[in-house]
């Protein structure tokens, strides 16, 4: 639609907007009030019943793994289980505050969302929809979130410690650490707590009204004037309601900030560890009070630089710029790719509208790719049933236990190293995903998850096209990926897979299949995978029963025909019976 232009039709633009807005708004919050106390009831309930039954497991398996683990030395042994109590003893304590906070913002934010949401030009019954979206969907998500976390007490908690128990350390020395150097560390690091805790509240505190208000203005003069998320009619409600959030979401910033400032002056311990030096430690202390300020100049488009001094802290590095300050300058070249506005002196740019649905349209989302990806799951698990790789056995396995096997980890990364040469036979500059689309680091999902998975799997794809692999070299990649650790059914699949005769080839092929099973067992411990996941294994299983029982009727068929077409004697015959 275009921009209205001129007094009157702004004016008139913002007057009918207004009504249209506070009536979605009070259906969705008396929709939000009605269904808030029942989810909350599911979510606390549930949650806090996860939480208590496996806290004794938990509490029992920590210490094992921790004690047991071949990759910890004795003296950081020790010191993990004197260090254990406190966050066992505050995990409960913590989850079940969580999720009544959980569930009081889920059962009142979600039905509110949904209300906006059924203006949208996809819905035909506009006016039932404003009433019924949000009601159901809402009790049915909040089951859901229950289901997640179950997975992630029982599977992913187990198999994490799991993989600590089972680590071998790196270069056969386990990871220790210097006992001596202990008090010093204990004493910055509290230093640390001591100094920028408040310090960096401080600022937080003081700049929140400046968020407050840069926020309001911006989003109020895209409102009058019709620019911005207003600009299109399907994002109005939606920018509306930011209006109203929009001092939550200064709160949730500033909460933030001061939790983070807690683990930031806890670093200082670690820096004068890894330094080996109490001075650093201490400059530390005092240069992460000025890059907490710069950071936050940063992301409200102030003045650069901070008043603080900064100090270097690091000894193999002349410019320091904070592990967060080099993030934030990554990303902000990556919009400013984006937007097409680099100029030409690097000059700083003021604050950005809110591009328009039209604009934003090309750029993917996380629950995109992750459809994509579990559609690829289902597709080449379902080939590689009818090839007869994937047997009932392993779905079996994989019903029972959940634990290692070609369905948990083997396919996952096996469909991953599909991607990936797909993707470097085109000379892609990401991924090619399974509907055609190109992941580069233009459209991918500002999400942090996201990025713990995406570098490194642009990493690997880079060493694959380095590498140059032979057809048979990638055929036996793909065996390795999905059947390592079962080498006679590596023997049995005959893909055309061959194993390279040079040995530092084959180390080098199997060091690659190692990395993407490590990355596919990061990626089963998401919240949502397994209840995801179960769905591909169902699909699975149905198509490996009707392969099972098509292949007995078959050879059934065949021992019939056979015997009838045999010219047996009497006495044969009555003896084949």
């Amino acid at each position: 639609m275009d921009t209205p232009r001129g007094f009157a039709e702004i004016l008139w633009s913002f007057l009918s907007f207004l009504p249209y807005f506070m009536l979605l708004f009070l259906l969705g919050a008396v929709k939000g009030i009605i269904f808030c106390p029942i989810v909350c009831l599911i979510m606390t309930v549930g949650n806090s019943a996860v939480i208590l039954g496996l806290w004794p497991a938990h509490v029992i398996w920590t210490y094992y793994c921790v004690i047991k683990a071949k990759s910890i030395g004795p003296t950081l042994k020790s010191i993990c289980c004197i260090c254990l109590p406190l966050p066992l003893i505050l995990w409960p304590v913590v989850a079940i505050t969580g999720s009544i906070l959980a569930g009081l913002s889920y059962g009142l934010l979600t039905p509110l969302v949904a209300t906006f949401e059924a203006v949208g030009e996809e819905h035909e019954n506009k006016l039932v929809d404003c009433f019924l979206d949000g009601t159901w969907s809402t009790i049915k998500g909040s089951c859901t979130v229950v289901r997640d976390f179950t997975d992630i007490c029982f599977h992913s908690y187990f198999s994490v410690m799991d993989e600590l128990y089972e680590q071998q350390p790196k270069n056969g020395k386990p990871l220790d650490i210097k006992l001596l150097q202990l008090p010093g560390c204990v004493l910055v690091g509290l230093l640390g707590v001591i100094v920028d805790v408040p310090m960096m509240s401080l600022i937080a505190l003081f700049k929140a009204p400046y968020m407050l208000y840069k926020g309001w203005q911006r989003l109020l003069h895209d409102l009058i004037g019709r620019e911005g998320p207003f600009l299109e009619t399907v994002c109005v409600p939606f920018a509306g309601l930011a209006i109203l959030l929009w001092p939550l979401v200064v709160v949730v910033a500033l909460v933030s900030a001061i939790m983070s400032s807690l683990f930031l002056g806890l670093y200082a311990g670690v820096v004068v560890y890894q330094e080996s030096s109490f001075y650093l430690g201490l400059a530390y202390v005092v240069s992460s009070v000025a890059l907490f300020d710069e950071y936050t100049n940063d992301l409200l488009y102030m003045r650069e630089g901070s008043c603080f001094p900064r100090l270097k802290y690091r000894r193999n590095t002349a410019a320091l710029s904070g592990r967060f300050s080099r993030r934030y300058s990554l990303n902000k070249e990556i919009m400013d790719e984006k937007d097409g506005s680099i100029a030409p002196g690097n000059e700083r740019r003021g604050p950005q509208r809110t591009k328009s649905l039209k604009k934003t349209i090309q750029e993917l989302n996380t629950v995109q790719i992750w459809d994509q990806l579990f559609e690829s799951y289902k597709t080449i698990g379902m080939a590689l049933v009818d090839e007869d790789v994937v047997k009932v056995s392993d779905i079996e396995e994989w019903n029972h236990t959940g634990k290692y096997s070609v369905l948990t980890t083997g396919l996952p990364a096996y469909c991953i190293l599909k991607n990936l040469l797909h993707s470097a036979k085109y000379n892609s500059e990401g991924f090619m995903l399974s509907d055609g689309i190109e992941l580069t680091s233009l459209n991918r999902p500002e999400d942090r998850v996201f990025e713990w998975f995406f570098e490194p799997l642009l990493i690997i794809k880079e060493q694959i096209m380095a590498e140059n692999l032979q057809e048979s070299e990638e055929l036996y990649l793909e065996k390795l990926v999905l059947l390592s650790g079962f080498p006679d059914r590596m023997k049995a699949w005959q893909n055309g897979g061959i194993s390279p005769e040079d040995d530092i080839r084959r180390a080098e092929l199997e060091a690659l299949s190692r990395r993407l099973q490590g990355i596919a067992k990061l990626i089963s411990r998401i919240p949502t995978f397994r209840r995801r996941f179960q769905n591909v294994v169902r699909t699975l299983n149905v198509e490996a029963q009707s392969r099972a029982s098509s292949s007995i009727h078959s050879s059934i068929s065949i021992r019939e025909s056979s015997i009838s077409n045999s010219n047996l004697k009497p006495g044969n015959y009555i003896g084949t019976l």
